[in-house]
């Protein structure tokens, strides 16, 4: 039987989806909450760009390593040194799950596993990449089993070695260590990469169209000047800007096709009968350039997301995290990435060409995750200071 949150069902997947939704409430309250140290690590980000001096660079890097941390944080209580060797090798590995799955050896892998298992091919770096991912969480887990106290749980794994301890007798409990170690894989893998896509894609996005960029900026300066914290409660105050969040979300979608579904019932759609027993791939693309919902779809258009009056307003037809019962877990943390990563980078730069060029090439590498092709850019500081 399949362990962890995303590839579990029944039983199993509704207590480790119940503990993540428990996990991820629970950190985003009090002094250490997650929002905090997205918004340290912002700073970090901010710092990291400013040492470019305005030349020509590839900001994929720094982006991984601030998102890699925000998981580390959640999931094992603390933020990685960059130069740390470990953390190096977590990023490397993940990039290397998310840049090999959703190919023909990853779709013959999910079909029959056992087999796949034991034949030769690129899907092995894969399963060495997994491995490498849960041997490293149950390190974490051990050293949290040494140190930890049930009454004050700092961290993801806190949270569930307590849910652990309360149904130690429950002979129907699925919480175990290895749930646990494949909970942190999912939470890594899924937490981090399509993050990251979203980050990639939006300054991209930006330096194409700078004249969006720059309202953007200016409306961050009329609200707030160019001192002092933003957090994402915030978003209100800044419609247009929210609105451009959510369109870059919207027309630079992750995922092409959603984790597959399996029907519970006989059940009917529209004119088709859809059986017990199917599985579905969810089309995600179509409901985010569904011209009947959208009135440019196919356009980059933060006027989607914008009424008459220039305030802000939700679209029911956006679900770029999915939607339902298995809804992206992460969805509220990842909000919370990108808001905040981007406000404070484009308080603090302006993202430009660099010279000699017309436009960044805006082709999808295809893979599990949609991300852009490598690309660099000028992060031009606002303040001299920078």
């Amino acid at each position: 039987m399949a362990s962890g949150i995303v590839s579990s069902n029944g039983h199993t997947w509704k207590q480790q989806r119940h503990i993540g939704n428990v996990c991820l409430r629970l950190l985003g309250t009090g002094e250490k909450n997650i929002e905090h140290q997205i918004e340290d690590l912002a700073k970090q980000l901010v710092e990291i760009f400013a040492h470019t001096k305005g030349q020509p660079f590839d900001p994929s890097l720094p982006l991984i390593n601030s998102v890699a941390n925000v998981m580390c944080s959640l999931s094992f209580g603390h933020q990685f040194d960059l130069e740390d060797k470990n953390f190096q090798k977590l990023v490397e590995e993940a990039n290397v799950i998310e840049k090999r799955s959703g190919g023909f050896f990853h779709l013959m892998f999910e079909a029959v596993p056992w087999l796949m298992k034991r034949l030769p091919g690129p899907h092995q770096k894969v399963l060495n990449a997994a491995e490498f991912i849960l041997s490293f969480a149950r390190q974490q887990i051990e050293k949290h089993r040494q140190h930890y106290s049930l009454h004050e749980p700092e961290d993801f794994i806190d949270y569930y070695l307590l849910e652990m301890e309360k149904s130690k007798n429950d002979s129907n409990s699925t919480y175990n260590e290895e749930n646990l170690a494949c909970c942190l894989l999912d939470l890594f893998i899924a937490g981090t990469n399509t993050t990251i896509s979203s980050l990639n894609w939006a300054l991209l996005t930006l330096v194409n169209h700078p004249e969006i960029q720059e309202k953007v900026h200016k409306e961050i300066e009329d609200v707030f000047g160019s001192s002092g914290s933003i957090s994402y409660r915030d978003r209100k105050a800044l419609p247009y800007t929210n609105a451009v969040i959510h369109e870059i979300l919207r027309a630079k979608y992750n995922i092409l096709i959603a984790l597959p579904r399996q029907s519970t019932k006989n059940m009917r759609m529209g004119n088709f009968h859809i059986p017990k027993g199917t599985i579905i791939l969810p089309d995600l693309r179509s409901v985010l350039l569904d011209p009947e919902e959208w009135e440019t779809p196919e356009e980059f258009n933060p006027n989607h997301f914008l009424d008459k009056d220039g305030n802000f307003r939700f679209r029911e037809a956006f679900l770029p995290f999915g939607v339902g019962r298995r809804i992206c877990l992460a969805e509220k943390l990842a909000r919370f990435e990108i808001f905040i990563f981007l406000i404070n980078l484009l308080r603090a730069f302006r993202f430009q060409l660099p010279e000699g060029m017309k436009e960044i090439d805006e082709t999808p590498v295809a893979s599990m995750v949609l991300h852009p092709q490598p690309y660099k850019i000028c992060a031009v500081p606002h303040c001299a200071s920078l």
